[in-house]
């Protein structure tokens, strides 16, 4: 089993504000097996789409800030859902508030194995 086969028939939801950073973050989901919805770069279009779309993700990648706003609300809302997630940041541990260290997080660049680690860890 190569890495990310554990992401085979998932439909992970992407949320980043970068063009770029979200293009090659989709592509790695999609060459895993998965099935990408996004990606969205807005929080509030985020947010949104989570309350009118659940059915149509079964977890998500959340860049911490986008376009200056943090995702906090998008991974509340998915965090009393259950739905797994993973912070995402180009910033390192100190860029999350402390209300939201103990969720998986992963640096850019990423780490492959990583990142697919934590989308699939049992929370």
């Amino acid at each position: 089993m190569g890495p990310g086969a554990e992401l085979q028939g998932r439909r992970i939801l992407v949320v980043e504000d970068d063009f770029l950073v979200a293009q090659g973050l989709c592509g790695l989901l999609e060459e895993a097996g998965a099935t990408v919805v996004g990606p969205l770069g807005w929080a509030d279009e985020a947010l949104k789409f989570v309350h009118a779309h659940l059915d149509k993700f079964d977890s998500a990648v959340l860049d911490v800030d986008l376009h200056g706003e943090k995702s906090y609300p998008i991974a509340d809302w998915l965090a009393t859902r259950e739905v797994r997630f993973v912070f995402t940041t180009g910033y390192g541990a100190d860029a999350l508030d402390s209300g939201y260290l103990h969720y998986p997080r992963c640096e850019k660049p990423f780490d492959v194995r990583m990142l697919f680690q934590a989308l699939t860890r049992s929370a």
